[in-house]
């Protein structure tokens, strides 16, 4: 059985031997780096900087939503925006892989940069054991490359720590709801933001549709979650499609995108089962979707398991 009490006051005391001097660390809102922020500022408080980075391919209000989580732990946290490096690094690149490695590798640099201002030479991450696992590496085969693993470059200035790496989703909830944190049960948002919910090649444009169906598909299920309608999915979320077709908006003709939307159950990331919402909640958000965003006229639902999909389309 998991004693988070041992684990906390173990990590905190290695977290003070392993890191001589200051340390930065990459914070999302998401709970793995949320718990790994309030480890890390117990073992070294003044000479950690927490640095939330706006890659552009965030949720819409993703900063302000971070800095008031933050805020309530009495941890300030460093907000810059990144977007034009991000993006202008992701233009023309559509294979999956190339883009998990770029937003790693743009990560780096943009940490490296603060952390020269802050005097810094580690990198504190909230990498836990799916990440590296799914990554492959030695006898284990890649099943995608997290940016936080597979996307580190080489020749990097810091040193890596990752307090959470042996740990699996479910623990890492557990200490989290240890320590008091109130984002404990918050879904799993990827490292690489929306530029895996854009197949294919990532542009504005894009970004700014799929940000729209993603606030309509998470108001909408946690809606029927407070309801009493469903149990709160594992993850909920849209993903916007490289293919246009022929739809009606009023009485004319429309050629618009689509979004498939995946809803989906599990315990530790590490396998799933597709989410068996009533279908009215999905029409709901179906008529939402195609109602708010006119450039999209079709949405269909993801009833597919992991294994043999992953959570995530990319």
């Amino acid at each position: 059985m998991f004693d988070v009490d041992k684990f906390v006051k173990e990590t905190v005391n290695k977290l003070r031997g392993e890191i001589d001097g200051k340390a930065v660390i990459a914070v999302s809102g998401g709970v793995d780096s949320t718990v790994c922020a309030v480890l890390a500022h117990m073992a070294i408080d003044k000479n950690l900087l927490p640095i939330f980075i706006d890659t552009g391919l965030m949720r819409k209000n993703e900063a302000e939503r971070v800095e008031g989580i933050f805020n309530n732990l009495n941890i300030k946290i460093k907000v810059i925006n990144r977007e034009d490096d991000f993006l202008s690094h992701l233009k023309g690149i559509k294979d999956p892989e190339e883009k998990r490695k770029i937003v790693g590798e743009r990560f780096i640099r943009n940490f490296e940069d603060e952390a020269r201002n802050f005097n810094a030479k580690y990198l504190i991450q909230g990498t836990i054991a799916p990440d590296w696992i799914e990554s492959g590496g030695g006898i284990r085969d890649r099943i995608k490359t997290h940016h936080n693993v597979g996307g580190l470059p080489e020749n990097m200035e810091l040193k890596v720590v990752e307090p959470l790496r042996d740990l699996y989703k479910d623990e890492v909830r557990e200490i989290a709801r240890y320590l008091g944190i109130k984002n404990w049960e918050r879904q799993p948002f990827p490292g690489p933001g929306l530029s895996i919910r854009v197949i294919g090649e990532v542009d504005r444009t894009k970004l700014d549709l799929l940000r729209e169906a993603t606030e309509i598909v998470e108001i909408e299920i946690e809606k029927a979650v407070e309801n009493g309608q469903i149990k709160k999915p594992w993850q909920y979320f849209p993903v916007l499609l490289p293919i246009k077709t022929t739809g009606v908006h009023g009485d004319k003709r429309a050629y618009g995108y689509t979004v498939a939307i995946r809803i989906i159950d599990s315990i530790d990331g590490m396998s799933g089962t597709y989410s068996k919402i009533p279908h009215e909640i999905l029409e709901k958000i179906s008529i939402s979707i195609t109602n708010r965003i006119p450039e999209i006229n079709r949405v269909v639902y993801d009833i597919t398991n992991k294994p043999p999909a992953t959570i995530e389309w990319e």
